[in-house]
């Protein structure tokens, strides 16, 4: 259960990343040929080259890899080091920038994976945020928790605030509610099956790796309203892996 809902999250996060968009651009080949693969990276097949002369436009950007249409409708991904020999409509080589740290601090959309532990169960889970400002955001999440009784689903929405965001490890304070799905592993047990909402607020910090991405660590203080009258207070934390664009 645990491989199928990672490799649920991952291909959704690489679906969305993928649909990030690139400012609409056309390029002219320079090189006698730049070459085509069938998906963003080394290890996808060549299936076409675009020939010198010959125009492409750029349609989306996934880290160093670029899906371009030919004139002949043909699509395909082409390396940034490829891209960086093509020119643009004005006779110029084409400036292909890295993502740097004021990219980062001026992100607006961020999504990614995390691990962690959850009041003693291991959890797993992806997040999406949308920032605001360069202080302000906002997030959801959904995560699966796998206890030693019992299993969970959890869906959060939660404000996060990130005060110095120049700061190389740029701490972020966050409050926020959402609910959770409780499910028995086994009859035998006496943990019952329910839904309950809970609310939170937590502190983390992310830190700037390269390109477009970014770690983060987060640890959050839970106050679940059961539906027994009995609050429960549940301590996680957690470690996530991101890209921003």
């Amino acid at each position: 259960m645990q491989r199928l809902l990672l490799s649920v999250l991952v291909s959704l996060w690489v679906g969305w990343v993928s649909a990030a968009e690139v400012e609409r651009n056309f390029v002219q080949v320079a090189d006698p040929y730049i070459e085509m693969h069938t998906g963003p990276g080394r290890g996808y097949p060549v299936f076409y080259v675009i020939n010198r002369d010959d125009w492409a436009e750029i349609l989306y950007r996934q880290t160093d890899w670029f899906k371009v249409r030919t004139d002949a409708g043909i699509e395909g991904w082409v390396s940034r080091a490829e891209m960086q020999q093509t020119l643009s409509p004005d006779g110029q080589h084409v400036d292909i920038k890295e993502a740097s740290r004021d990219d980062f601090i001026a992100r607006k959309w961020d999504m990614g994976l995390f691990t962690g532990d959850f009041g003693g169960g291991y959890s797993i889970g992806t997040f999406g945020g949308y920032h605001m400002t360069e202080n302000i955001s906002i997030e959801a999440s959904f995560a699966q928790i796998l206890g030693n009784v019992s299993n969970s689903y959890m869906l959060a929405f939660n404000l996060v605030e990130e005060p110095f965001p120049e700061w190389v490890i740029s701490p972020s304070f966050s409050l926020g509610t959402g609910r959770i799905k409780t499910t028995p592993r086994s009859t035998l047990t006496q943990t019952k099956d329910g839904t309950d909402n809970f609310s939170f607020y937590g502190i983390g910090a992310r830190m700037h790796l390269s390109h477009r991405f970014f770690l983060r660590l987060d640890y959050n203080n839970y106050v679940v309203f059961t539906s027994r009258n009995n609050n429960e207070e549940v301590r996680e934390w957690r470690a996530g892996f991101a890209f921003f664009f």
